[in-house]
């Protein structure tokens, strides 16, 4: 298919994850919907994806943005996730990026005196709410309230090869994960290697999706597993026992730098409906990368027919440039390839 271009792109990060935002270059995406454009890029677009994830231009753990049209009033923006397999209903570290990016780019104004900046962005699990700080200025952290998150189920045990019978948390943060303590299967995500942290959560993933069917209240699009999240068995309260460590491998064995955005939101709702924090209690969680997310469940809520709650995710992301990428129609190799 056609790549023709050029694509201009804003490079940001978010606790060393990636935020490819495309800010220019991609075809109008039809659809009446947000989810109806995922699914056109996914079924008509997806060479552009490669393109622009894959080598030369990426690597096997990039992650993407691309802006499209809202159809809801009140969004000041909507946006479609990428990555190294497909596209993604949710993603924390990149709302924390694109809150700052908004203001900067000044598609979300500024009053003289605020201390902070409220934009709304439109996700393909529903509206979301980042709140931008201000710090002489200037954005500093930012925070979003998640969508209803809940627990899929508690205590599912999983036969997985390698490992035998696993028993683990389904949580919903706007994408499904697995919650795993590393212990269970012999490994600790503070001191193992990556590699093998990496092939025991992509193991998992696959045994729940044989295993197990999901389902979602809103829509048959988001019912599918995102990922597994291996923890350190810990819940995060730095008064006790210092931030939880936690590793989330999602998509095609794409190891997230950050904590997780979503993933927090995830593990969060699962620790309310264990009964293990209270509305308000806030919890602190770090990446192999030591980058630190907060989280604090704001309220309670319902998803159809699950107990859900509201969570507040707090995160600071930075830029690491512009670029410009052409594409040259003799040029198979650069339309993307992966080498791992």
């Amino acid at each position: 298919m056609s790549i023709d271009g050029p694509f201009r792109t804003v490079e940001m990060h978010t606790g060393g994850e990636p935020v490819r935002i495309v800010v220019d270059g991609y075809p109008e995406i039809p659809g009446a919907t947000i989810l109806a454009k995922r699914r056109y890029v996914r079924d008509n677009l997806d060479h552009l994806r490669r393109f622009l994830m894959f080598e030369p231009r990426g690597h096997y753990d990039m992650y993407g943005v691309i802006p499209v049209e809202p159809d809801l009033a009140e969004a000041d923006m909507a946006v479609l996730f990428m990555h190294n397999e497909g596209y993604s209903t949710m993603c924390g570290h990149a709302v924390i990026a694109l809150g700052r990016y908004a203001v900067d780019s000044g598609q979300v104004k500024v009053a003289a005196g605020e201390t902070e900046v409220c934009v709304n962005i439109q996700c393909p699990c529903g509206l979301v709410r980042a709140v931008v700080e201000l710090e002489d200025g200037r954005p500093g952290p930012v925070r979003f309230e998640s969508v209803p998150a809940f627990a899929h189920g508690l205590d599912y045990q999983i036969d997985v090869a390698g490992y035998g019978p696993v028993v683990l948390d389904i949580g919903y943060g706007g994408a499904f994960y697995a919650l795993v303590d590393a212990s269970l299967v012999g490994l600790d995500v503070r001191r193992s290697r990556v590699r093998d942290l990496v092939a025991a959560a992509e193991t998992i993933s696959e045994s729940v999706k044989q295993q197990m069917q999901l389902s979602h209240p809103d829509d048959d699009d988001l019912a599918f597993l995102y990922g597994t999240i291996l923890t350190d068995g810990k819940n995060g309260d730095e008064s006790k026992e210092g931030a939880s460590a936690n590793i989330c491998v999602f998509a095609d064995s794409q190891v997230d730098r950050s904590p997780t955005g979503s993933g927090v939101t995830a593990r969060m709702a699962v620790q309310h409906h264990r009964g293990l924090l209270e509305t308000g209690a806030v919890r602190a969680f770090e990446s192999v990368t030591g980058s630190r997310f907060t989280g604090r469940v704001t309220s309670e809520s319902r998803c159809g027919d699950h107990p859900a709650v509201r969570v507040e995710v707090t995160g600071r992301a930075h830029y690491a440039g512009e670029c410009v990428f052409h594409h040259e129609p003799d040029d198979g190799i650069g339309e993307g390839f992966i080498l791992r």
